[in-house]
């Protein structure tokens, strides 16, 4: 098997496994309108990775991810407990202010570290070449289990986006869900980076969410623009030899683009029919 072969079969089964479970959870995100929560959480795993680096810790080993883990958890907490009753604190503001905090708190320790500012870049675009065949087996072991974690209490995560009113514990629940999303954090921020990560949270579930209210078909169909969209971009990276976080990123975002044209060119075609079978 040629090199860029093997580097490629890597690469897309890794982003196949990740996609599924950041799809689902994506689409909690969106529907709670908490849009940035996954960006603190990102943030708060690469804080967690240079600090690991600042006690001697090489990046993205096995012990490297115990603070960036302990971090998100910190993170998770806040999330599920600061929660503003008033309108003139919306949450989305105190999550934009924690990610501000995270964010600062990486910039501020990596002007500290030695070679610091290619750290700080790191976390930001993924070190992609380093995945292997470990890892992925590492990584789906991992994501089969908070998939079954949310299969078993898939009534309570979906009542937290739905009727959050009916769900007796809120803040237990919130907490278990922003956990197992920092979990699933730690392991791709180090690989894909934050920017990356982001995306493959929150685009293909923007895309699934336009065409679908169901949550099964929604998953469905966000995974399956969102692997082609990196196959395409995956493609692109290693043949025009260009960055592959930014290249799968603006994949992603040119699909989350037509998508919108398509929704946009659905509706309107729409709209006059019904105006007519109303009249």
């Amino acid at each position: 098997m040629s090199e860029g072969w093997s580097f490629f079969t890597v690469q897309i089964t890794l982003i196949a496994v990740v996609l599924i479970l950041h799809t689902y959870m994506g689409l909690h995100v969106i529907r709670r309108t908490i849009i940035f929560c996954d960006l603190v959480l990102d943030q708060l795993a690469a804080l967690g990775m240079l600090g690991s680096i600042a006690v001697g810790t090489q990046y993205a080993t096995g012990s490297s991810y115990v603070l960036p883990t302990l971090a998100v958890f910190v993170g998770a907490f806040l999330l599920a407990v600061i929660n503003p009753r008033t309108p003139l604190i919306p949450r989305e503001a105190v999550i934009g202010i924690m990610f501000a905090m995270a964010l600062v708190a990486t910039l501020l320790l990596g002007d500290k570290l030695s070679g610091g500012d290619a750290y700080v870049t790191k976390t930001l675009s993924g070190a992609m070449l380093w995945a292997n065949w470990q890892l992925v087996a590492v990584t789906a072991a991992v994501y089969v289990v908070l998939l079954l974690i949310h299969y078993r209490f898939r009534r309570q995560f979906i009542a937290l986006t739905d009727n959050p009113e009916s769900l007796r514990h809120r803040k237990y629940w919130d907490f278990l869900f922003f956990a197992t999303q920092g979990v699933i954090t730690v392991l791709i921020v180090p690989i894909a980076g934050v920017l990356l990560a982001y995306a493959f949270l929150m685009i293909p579930a923007a895309i699934a969410a336009m065409f679908s209210k169901g949550w099964l078909r929604a998953v469905v169909l966000g995974w399956s623009i969102g692997f082609a969209a990196c196959v395409v971009g995956l493609v692109l990276s290693y043949n025009a030899d260009l960055p592959y976080g930014p290249t799968l990123v603006l994949a992603l975002g040119v699909c989350f683009g037509g998508a919108i044209l398509i929704r946009s060119a659905t509706a309107a075609s729409v709209g006059p029919r019904m105006r007519r079978r109303l009249s």
